[in-house]
């Protein structure tokens, strides 16, 4: 296979289906219109907009009415912190998060420290699980908000929600449960009734939709302090504007990636342990982070090789047309150490180290093949160079 545009890094986004484009198309040119009543255009945007909401909740196993579109995850996830800690502040000022958490989660949890707060931040195991023990000891009589991430952005840990789901029911008293969906939505079955969540967010360029949009899911009678003002276009959790194209596309994506969920996980989960076996067997001295099987996300591999800077490794392989990231996404912007492989007790030079693989119905075999060939050859490029490898493995200089 020739050096071209191989793209593993779908943590941080995805590309756009064929079809969600060709979707999108229509709204863009000729059904741009904001819904409105009396006239035939806003009733026709109306209905549409209405038939979109019920796909993404028919997703969730939600109604159509507790799913409300937004610019993103991100702002779904704000929408929900902020506005259920500032309806309930009279009642408590006691939240709980982990500190592997997304950093929409982290910083929501940052500004509430800043406005009189109290945050509880709970630990991960080595795998970076937060075990529901942790929360069960955190609970406290002002306690008003848990929020968790479902599926780890860096290593693919899935957390144990329904742990969480009973201990949270037997906590005496009502706590609002906010989870971020975002890399979970899609890579495996979520079911906001079973999971008793009173709020979730999911995005719909995780899963092949567009960019800038995305949807929380507010369970019946859950009451938020707004947090956005401004004219209702659309929602009312989030005034004014968001492209009818962009809730079409997301639409379109979801239609195509829940017309068969479980095939589309094998797919992953199968490409994802091969990838992770194809390293081991190439590369020497490589470490899995995070749990095997089923314990973490179907799509994502994250490895730390020894010996070697990860931002070497993404430099050397985007030079032959391979996109991948090293740590955290978030982190690795300012060639920082991951936080999460930190907390989960990684060393500097483990999360330096680290490379994560996060895979889509886009990849092939033919393309891992040819990662783990190139990666293989510029690990031990890398490891000639180094002064440590070769203290280390005096019988190979």
């Amino acid at each position: 296979m020739k050096s071209g545009n191989i793209y593993m890094d779908n943590c941080i986004t995805t590309p756009p289906a064929p079809e969600v484009l060709k979707e999108m198309k229509t709204y863009f040119e000729d059904r741009f219109w904001f819904p409105a009543s009396f006239i035939s255009t806003g009733e026709s945007t109306a209905e549409a907009v209405a038939s979109f909401k019920k796909t993404v909740a028919d997703s969730l196993n939600a109604s159509p009415d507790e799913l409300h579109f937004t610019s993103g995850g991100t702002l779904a996830n704000n929408i929900s912190i902020k506005g259920v800690t500032l309806s309930r502040a009279v009642r408590g000022r006691h939240v709980i998060c982990s500190v592997v958490d997304y950093p929409d989660l982290l910083t929501n949890a940052a500004f509430l420290e800043k406005i009189g707060f109290e945050v509880s931040y709970l630990e991960p195991d080595a795998q970076g699980r937060v075990s529901p023990q942790q929360l069960k000891d955190a609970i406290r009589d002002d306690t008003v908000l848990f929020m968790t991430t479902i599926v780890n952005h860096v290593v693919g840990t899935i957390q144990p929600m329904r742990e969480y789901r009973d201990i949270l029911r037997a906590a005496g008293h009502k706590i609002h449960f906010h989870a971020d969906a975002c890399q979970a939505y899609g890579k495996l079955p979520l079911d906001v009734k079973e999971l008793d969540v009173d709020t979730l967010s999911v995005s719909a360029h995780k899963i092949h939709g567009p960019q800038g949009v995305g949807a929380l899911y507010l369970k019946r009678g859950t009451k938020l302090e707004q947090v956005i003002h401004g004219v209702k276009r659309i929602d009312g959790l989030q005034p004014g504007g968001i492209g009818i194209a962009l809730m079409a596309g997301f639409a379109k994506a979801v239609e195509l990636t829940f017309a068969d969920l479980e095939g589309g996980i094998r797919h992953l989960r199968g490409l994802s342990d091969y990838l992770l076996e194809q390293l081991e067997a190439r590369i020497p001295e490589i470490e899995l982070n995070g749990p095997r099987g089923e314990g973490r996300a179907c799509h994502n591999i994250n490895v730390s090789i020894a010996y070697i800077e990860g931002e070497a490794v993404t430099m050397m392989l985007d030079l032959n047309g391979i996109t991948v990231a090293t740590g955290s996404a978030c982190a690795s912007q300012g060639l920082k150490p991951s936080y999460v492989l930190l907390a989960m007790g990684k060393n500097h030079v483990q999360s330096h180290g680290s490379i994560k693989f996060t895979l889509s119905r886009y990849n092939t075999r033919e393309e891992v093949d040819f990662v783990v060939e190139k990666l293989a050859g510029i690990t031990a490029e890398l490891r000639s160079r180094s002064p440590l490898y070769k203290s280390t493995h005096p019988e190979e200089r």
